[in-house]
């Protein structure tokens, strides 16, 4: 059984154009300086994973600001984890990497770790996830299709970051991965959810008022708008079946019946749907996770499977969410 991976497999050489770009190596994401980030980035985006921003969104998963999906490049959703870490500490809130979210952040933990494939992780998959519902409705369970997918939402990591890290990687048990370590769930009881439209952005907070978490969120679309005002936590399901419904909020494709998708973390609403007394809306997961905030939804709250997991286990029915225009998270 692997143990290690030789040194010639830490780094994955970049090419854009043909020309060689900067190596990711796990040892310099361990070191890089989250202070070196400028949050003025380009508006041309880069080619290669930022080691550095790696180690930011990395770090903020970890004190309960979301960044979403950890991937490696500064976007909207981590400068807005900033500005919520700065929210979340009463700090001027900038959205920026200053020397005081610097040394609140940071610490010795090592933000790259070994991982061993086990047995488990090879079971449970699908061939393929097709993108019509009806054929969706013929299959068993709406599973992970690789190893590396399901080890890629295990660690909150993009998919490509995984590869990145592993290039001569075969995912199979016994091999030895680098991942990111995120940390633990957050624990707590959450009292009241806000949803703010205009950040793209869920906050929970505790009883005492204070903010628990933040995470990035697709709440609604043009076409399918979430709905406004304060509604409540009706219930939880974990790995929910989806009753696809054409007659009460949007149609896919050209299926003009109803139907029982199965459940499965690539299901339409992901790992978890935490129902609201709205009818037919709630907050739930995605298959989708780095579209978070870059893609509308039919309505609904989306948040990262492993964000709708988290706060669903702090919620209990009877939880105010309160769907509002601005959020006290948002950088000035």
């Amino acid at each position: 059984m692997k143990t290690a991976l030789p040194m010639s497999l830490l780094a994955l050489v970049f090419t854009v154009d043909g020309v060689a770009a900067q190596e990711l190596r796990r040892e310099a994401i361990n070191a890089a300086s989250i202070a070196s980030i400028v949050a003025e980035r380009s508006t041309k985006a880069p080619a290669d994973p930022d080691p550095a921003v790696v180690r930011l969104q990395v770090l903020l998963d970890r004190a309960g600001s979301s960044p979403g999906v950890i991937d490696g490049f500064y976007g909207e959703n981590v400068r807005k984890a900033v500005a919520a870490f700065e929210a979340m500490n009463s700090l001027p809130v900038d959205g920026k990497t200053d020397p005081e979210v610097v040394s609140r952040l940071e610490g010795n933990t090592p933000i790259v770790e070994s991982y061993v494939v086990s047995p488990e992780d090879a079971t449970g998959l699908v061939d393929r996830i097709p993108e019509d519902y009806d054929e969706k409705a013929k299959m068993h369970r709406l599973g992970y299709t690789s190893v590396e997918e399901k080890l890629s939402e295990r660690f909150h990591m993009d998919v490509d970051l995984m590869k990145a890290l592993n290039p001569a990687s075969r995912f199979i048990p016994g091999d030895a991965v680098w991942v990111v370590t995120p940390g633990p769930a957050k624990e707590g009881t959450v009292a009241r959810i806000e949803a703010s439209k205009t950040t793209g952005q869920v906050l929970a907070y505790a009883e005492n008022g204070s903010l628990l978490t933040v995470y990035p969120a697709t709440i609604g679309s043009k076409d399918n708008p979430a709905p406004s005002g304060k509604h409540k936590v009706k219930g939880v399901a974990r790995m929910p079946v989806y009753r696809y419904d054409p007659g009460l909020n949007f149609r896919q494709g050209k299926n003009n019946k109803v139907l029982t998708i199965p459940k499965g973390p690539n299901g339409p609403v992901g790992s978890v749907w935490i129902d609201l007394t709205e009818p037919t809306y709630g907050i739930h997961g995605t298959p989708e996770p780095k579209l978070i905030d870059k893609v509308g939804s039919h309505g609904c709250v989306r948040l990262t499977n492993w964000d709708a997991e988290e706060l669903a286990g702090m919620v209990k029915p009877g939880v105010l969410v309160d769907f509002v225009s601005r959020s006290p998270a948002a950088p000035k």
